[in-house]
């Protein structure tokens, strides 16, 4: 079969506009590989993180978004929830979010993502103090182990027994406030 120079390229221009993938890829600037995006809605009634449980492989993304009133993601210790882990931990800052005009819930239009460098637990809490939203259970983990002692629901209940307010960083940290995906709708 006899090909045209014409046909050829016809055929590396189709090739050149095939379709993007549609996963999202990291904000790291060392791997543009797509990554896998774990989403955790902050502010759910009762004061919690939904969900408040998270396995994550190395490489994920933890989304987190943020619904009404006011709401924030801090990186604690195990043994000490309510506090920032350290100088390095992640903060997000706080996400004021209204109610919508007709009283219907609403989220921010921005969330903070975090990326999970390995399997180890990383322990977070909300540190809204109007409320004492650490205190009163707003805390979360990624990677718990589950065959030990260090499970969230101790980690819970010595944020219960924290005194004073919770603790936050100077700035927004380690990780990236970006525009909410789907601000009008589910998560």
């Amino acid at each position: 079969m006899f090909t045209t120079p014409l046909l050829l390229l016809a055929a590396a221009a189709f090739s050149l506009t095939t379709a993007a993938p549609t996963t999202q890829p990291t904000p790291s600037k060392t791997d543009s590989s797509p990554r896998i995006t774990h989403t955790v809605v902050a502010g759910r009634p009762g004061l919690r993180f939904d969900p408040e449980n998270i396995f994550a492989e190395p490489g994920s993304i933890v989304e987190f978004h943020f619904l009404q009133l006011n709401h924030s993601v801090v990186e604690a210790a195990f043994a000490a929830p309510c506090q920032p882990k350290d100088a390095a931990s992640f903060y997000s800052g706080f996400f004021p979010v209204p109610k919508n005009a007709d009283g219907s819930a609403s989220q921010s239009k921005e969330v903070f993502q975090i990326e999970v460098k390995d399997d180890k637990p990383i322990w977070f809490y909300c540190a809204q103090d109007k409320g004492r939203h650490c205190q009163s259970g707003m805390v979360g983990v990624v990677n718990q182990k589950v065959d030990s002692g260090k499970t969230l629901e101790v980690f819970r209940t010595a944020a219960k027994g924290v005194e004073g307010p919770a603790g936050v960083q100077a700035a927004v940290q380690g990780g990236w406030r970006g525009e909410n995906p789907n601000p009008l709708g589910g998560f």
